[in-house]
């Protein structure tokens, strides 16, 4: 039987090379949609010989991506323009997750492709002063008004971030807090990867066209988080807060001139006044995936992950 073709969007990014590298392990065939400028270098190491030129906004570009012969059974879309590529290549954020992503979800359709797999955001829609969840919740809608079939995992916080400000930290003992006493639903991003590919790969036809909050069993507060640091490593890790409380409103008046820092501080505030919390019923994710990580599940992965299970230097 030949391997199941999935087509991967925004497969260079750090989320995106995960999701590749999990459905090669699942035995899937997979054609990575990447950006002229995008590097292909992990890509081809974890196996990608496919890789297919496009852009989000241009929906030409798109087209022949997805109907390439023989066609993909599945599309997984992690691209965000709210990355730090977009920031190199002076990327519009908000024109490539709204616009950029009815291009995607129109070649989609028009290609046929069986299910499309959208890595969304938690909560995003009760989020309507957020820009990037709202432009998520917008997608979300927009492949239900298509009739295009689709899972959309609404991730949460992740506890490993592209710029990895933890692993350092942690090594000295701190884990930077960025909603001090505040619950936060988290997710250990490669569970989020091995999910996706779940959702491209396995699950039936039957559980399409909804969307599904994804993170650990229980939300947590930092203080919770640096304990489980603390019971996986055998040593003390304290939780401190990652932006000094002086510096924030501060940040705020900086937002109001650079509008880029002004979509990061809304998130920000959002998931510091709690609405990084599911009310769903976590049934629903175990139905799907499985078991839901514990908080030290995913740190004992993150510690075994980036080596701090080694005893630091005196």
């Amino acid at each position: 039987m030949s391997p199941k073709i999935v087509t991967v969007v925004g497969a260079s990014g750090t989320l995106g090379s995960q999701i590749v590298r999990n459905l090669i392990e699942r035995g899937a065939q997979v054609r990575a949609v990447v950006r002229a400028t995008s590097d292909r270098t992990k890509l081809k190491t974890l196996g990608v010989t496919e890789f297919l030129v496009a852009d989000l906004m241009d929906a030409a570009s798109l087209q022949q991506a997805l109907t390439a012969e023989p066609r993909a059974e599945a599309v997984v879309a992690s691209a965000a323009g709210f990355s730090a590529h977009s920031a190199r290549t002076k990327g519009d954020n908000s024109r490539t997750d709204t616009e950029g992503y009815r291009n995607l979800v129109d070649a989609a359709k028009m290609a046929g492709i069986p299910r499309f797999v959208l890595i969304s955001i938690l909560g995003c829609d009760k989020a309507p002063g957020v820009p990037h969840c709202t432009y998520k919740f917008t997608t979300e809608k927009y492949l239900a008004e298509k009739r295009q079939p689709y899972l959309a995992l609404r991730a949460a916080a992740f506890l490993d971030r592209t710029q990895d400000v933890i692993a350092p930290k942690v090594r000295k003992g701190v884990f930077p807090d960025i909603a001090p006493g505040v619950d936060v639903e988290m997710i250990y991003s490669p569970d989020l990867a091995r999910y996706a590919a779940q959702a491209a790969l396995d699950l039936p036809a039957s559980v399409l066209n909804q969307s599904v909050d994804v993170r650990c069993n229980v939300p947590a507060t930092g203080s919770m988080v640096a304990a489980a640091f603390t019971r996986v490593l055998g040593r003390p890790v304290v939780a401190k807060p990652l932006i000094p409380p002086f510096l924030i409103p501060m940040l705020r008046l900086v937002a109001l001139f650079v509008p880029r820092l002004r979509e990061q501080v809304k998130m920000l505030m959002w998931i510091r006044n709690g609405g990084c919390v599911s009310h769903e019923d976590r049934q629903k994710q175990k139905d799907l995936f499985g078991e839901l990580p514990t908080i030290e599940d995913s740190v004992a992965g993150y510690c075994r992950d980036r080596d701090l299970t080694k005893p630091t230097a005196s």
